[in-house]
């Protein structure tokens, strides 16, 4: 089920928000446990079944690590179980038939697995199993001992499916003891409207231009077509994830959790290291947390900070996807991160802003065009056409259509990407005297009304469209 959905929005939402706060405080979470189940299973029910096998295994080691503390060879068993299992399950539904392909292609054996389901969100959901785990594991949480709460926070419909992954030490008190109020539920409207608003409206229509773009062969494009083709994918991927992120965010909020941030204006960004403390933070500080650090972080010396650097790269990469251009795409980021912490955030800081500014733009979209191309061929020549290496046009008929139908789109899309409304609407709505603050306040709830009616009308109007990280 899609946030996105007249199915969600008129159906759905307005039904479990009023069970939730009809029923006795102590059912809220088995109402929100079933509610989850309900949205997980309405595309594919059998999916539901993994959710389960997730949730039950991480609830038993975590019980087990808790209850045998100090037998410490067989916690040390038990924690090496949890991670064999929870990776097990991801790698079966997501890597198997990646992995079987390649070793017929490099062996010439013709294994065949068959048609193996992709569970939504796997991902997700089984990194927020093993944090769980480790978390118990590290005394930074206590173990869940009930396992409808557990299983609540697991199944957690809003952010099921694509994040932001929210780890159990930063919400378990708020599993037993959250409160509700007007307050955070009129946020949790806001941010909802918000994010529904930059899927509906930026990311589906700076999709349409990406996916006519890419949809080309790259000796057909010009290169004003291939600058405008990334351009409108970068904008896409940012405005679509996020944009699920400030739902499932304002979503949490309605029923009482305060979940962490997921995205910080990165486009802002002025190196590829400071991008990705502002893009998908919560991905970030789990690879960071859980991976990088243990494996000494940058405490052993400069070949081991590059080593464990390498390897969180390349798994953030492998994580994305089962395709050779995923893992292309993470090792891209760990090489680029590497030179950066070696010399060239020096010299990057040397430089006027503005440079700063570009120089982490191009390298950010000279990812995307990786992460968004089926294969590295397509990749390469593309970026050769963006860079003026293959004698294409520099501007052609098409590049002027795409340009003057969707530019305003992309315009918006592009100032909406940085902090630019919020530093107009501090100056035009400054706090002043009661009248003001009243009139302030009759603005700023016609705007959100403005924004929820133009968004409802492409919500009915629009045809399937998919967020970009339910593949993931």
């Amino acid at each position: 089920m899609l946030f996105s959905s007249t199915v969600f929005l008129f159906l759905f939402l307005p039904l479990t928000l009023t069970l939730y706060f009809l029923v006795p405080r102590k059912l809220r979470n088995t109402i929100l446990l079933l509610a989850s189940l309900f949205f997980y299973a309405w595309g594919e029910p059998k999916f539901v079944l993994f959710l389960f096998l997730s949730i039950l295994l991480n609830y038993v080691f975590a019980l087990l690590v808790d209850q045998n503390r100090e037998k410490h060879v067989l916690v040390k068993w038990v924690m090496a179980a949890t991670i064999i299992a929870n990776l097990s399950i991801l790698i079966v539904f997501k890597y198997a038939n990646f992995i079987v392909e390649n070793i017929n292609e490099l062996f010439g054996t013709t294994i065949e697995l068959g048609n193996i389901p992709f569970p939504l969100g796997i991902s997700f959901f089984t990194f927020q199993g093993l944090s769980y785990v480790i978390d118990v594991y590290r005394k930074d949480a206590k173990a869940q001992k009930n396992l409808i709460n557990m299983a609540m926070y697991k199944a957690l419909f809003p952010q099921l499916i694509a994040g932001p992954i929210v780890r159990y030490v930063t919400v378990a008190h708020q599993i037993d003891d959250r409160k509700e109020s007007l307050t955070k539920f009129a946020y949790g409207t806001k941010r909802f409207i918000i994010g529904l608003a930059k899927k509906m409206i930026l990311a589906n229509n700076c999709g349409w231009v990406a996916d006519q773009v890419f949809s080309m062969p790259p000796g057909e494009l010009s290169v004003g077509m291939a600058w405008i083709g990334i351009i409108a994918y970068s904008l896409q991927i940012y405005f679509d994830f996020s944009g699920y992120s400030d739902m499932a965010i304002g979503l949490g909020k309605m029923f009482g959790f305060d979940f962490l941030e997921n995205f910080n204006y990165p486009y802002i960004a002025r190196s590829a290291t400071e991008f990705w403390r502002r893009w998908h933070i919560s991905l970030s500080t789990w690879f960071k947390d859980y991976l990088y650090i243990p494996l000494g972080g940058n405490r052993g010396g400069v070949y081991k900070t590059y080593r464990n650097l390498f390897i969180v790269w390349l798994a953030t990469g492998i994580w994305h996807g089962a395709a050779w251009t995923f893992i292309a795409w993470g090792v891209y980021y760990g090489v680029l991160i590497m030179l950066e912490k070696a010399f060239l955030l020096k010299w990057i800081k040397s430089i006027p802003r503005v440079f700063q500014h570009l120089y982490a733009l191009i390298a950010v979209m000279i990812g995307w065009v990786f992460f968004r191309a089926e294969t590295f061929t397509y990749g390469f020549n593309y970026l050769k056409v963006m860079f003026f290496a293959n004698g294409n046009p520099v501007w052609d008929q098409q590049a002027s259509f795409y340009l003057s139908q969707y530019g305003i789109v992309l315009l918006i899309a592009i100032m909406a990407s940085m902090p630019v409304f919020n530093v107009l609407k501090d100056k035009v709505l400054k706090p002043g005297t009661t009248g003001i603050a009243s009139g302030r306040d009759f603005l700023v709830t016609a705007s959100y009304a403005v924004i929820f009616f133009l968004t409802l009308v492409s919500v009915v109007s629009s045809t399937f469209n998919p967020f970009i990280y339910f593949r993931f």
